[in-house]
């Protein structure tokens, strides 16, 4: 990129001439991404451009991205396992302990230049916040409600300064401040038809698109789902959530099972794993964290010519909100849907997906002429 910018007699950054040198380093990474055809090269030339943007503006990368524990010290990575074992014991769920402890992950690798947990002020946990700007609010209140926990845990067993919990804001985001995503069952059907079943990877990611909406299992769960968990005499599919930790029983509907057969015999490649759905990359074998067919998902909408409207989310796990509108718009009661959804609690599933029962929401609006000649009556007769 210095290089580039010198040859255009350029010594300052200029994030449209860093991009223009991604265009040109990629051949063409525009057409390519609107092509789906971008590689992880590629992606990653454009995250550095992006991150040198953010420096030069804020003095700061301002999106961070996961830091495993394994690129984490001895002494971090063992004070990230007590943590978590912390968690556990407090009766956290399972995706609790998990996604804290990412957050702690990260925390822990970006105090590490900075005196370390022990070296903790609130100058440290400002520029720790100032990382966060251009999150989502809800992403904002868990980072810091998981960096809360973990300055909790530290100051038990001593390790930080009691102190320094009040220099963590509060960021509080409302739970019904956005209106969750929702598919249409035409969209649905669209994407269905839009992916070629011809090849092992639309097998695939026909298969999992199915469960996803006609069974409204998590992505996450469909990538960790085992042979030993399909119930082919009893026609059941048992799953422990990840999110939860409890397990769930849902009917294996025929073209469910269907689509898991055809990808299973005709489109798995050849492996030991005992995952169901696999990377169709070598080494064949389970999904990783990051990997996932919901990358694909955009590719398939743009093959069937849905569009979206700016902003608004269409990610893989929406495609549950498709399922949980159908069921209850049928009359299903709302403990049934939760127990499909699994969630933990009814008040979740009312919470999101009620809003979008529109015929018995019209049946709750008032009469607005009942309720003004009902005031003058009560003048009337005071």
């Amino acid at each position: 990129m210095e290089r580039f910018f010198a040859s255009r007699g350029m010594q300052e950054f200029s994030l449209d001439l860093a991009m223009a040198w991604v265009d040109q380093a990629c051949g063409g990474f525009f057409d390519k991404e609107q092509a789906g055809t971008l590689k992880t090269t590629g992606v990653c030339l454009f995250r550095v451009a992006a991150m040198l943007d953010d420096f030069a503006i804020h003095g700061a990368v301002l999106r961070r991205y996961s830091r495993t524990v394994d690129k984490l010290s001895a002494e971090q990575a063992d004070v990230l396992a007590r943590f978590q074992a912390w968690l556990r014991d407090s009766g956290c769920a399972a995706s609790t302990v998990r996604s804290y402890g990412t957050v702690a992950g990260e925390f822990l690798a970006f105090t590490d230049a900075r005196g370390g947990l022990a070296g903790l002020d609130a100058w440290v946990i400002d520029a720790f916040v100032a990382t966060l700007a251009g999150y989502q609010a809800k992403t904002v209140e868990h980072k810091l409600c998981a960096v809360r926990s973990l300055l909790r845990f530290a100051a038990r067993e001593s390790l930080a300064d009691p102190v320094v919990l009040e220099a963590v804001p509060a960021a509080k985001s409302t739970r019904q401040a956005r209106v969750p995503s929702v598919w249409d069952p035409a969209d649905v059907r669209k994407i269905l038809q839009a992916i070629d079943r011809g090849n092992p990877c639309g097998k695939r990611d026909y298969a999992v698109i199915l469960l996803i909406t006609r069974l409204g299992v998590r992505g996450v769960d469909v990538k960790r789902l085992r042979f030993a968990d399909l119930d082919w005499p009893g026609n059941r599919l048992s799953v422990v959530q990840v999110k939860t930790g409890h397990r769930v029983q849902l009917p294996l509907l025929k073209d469910v099972g269907w689509a898991i057969i055809d990808y299973i015999r005709h489109g798995r490649p050849e492996t030991a794993c005992a995952k169901v759905f696999i990377k169709h990359r070598h080494p064949f074998g389970a999904f990783g964290c990051s990997s996932s067919v919901a990358c694909r998902l955009p590719r398939y909408a743009a093959r069937a010519g849905i569009e979206f409207p700016p902003g608004q989310a269409r990610g893989m796990h929406s495609l549950r909100g498709a399922l949980a509108v159908a069921m209850i718009g049928n009359g299903t009661p709302i403990p049934v849907v939760s127990a499909v959804l699994g969630h933990a609690s009814t008040d979740t599933t009312q919470a999101y997906y009620l809003r979008f029962d529109v015929e018995r929401l019209r049946g709750c609006a008032l009469d607005v002429e009942d309720v003004l000649e009902r005031a003058r009556a009560g003048e009337r007769g005071a």
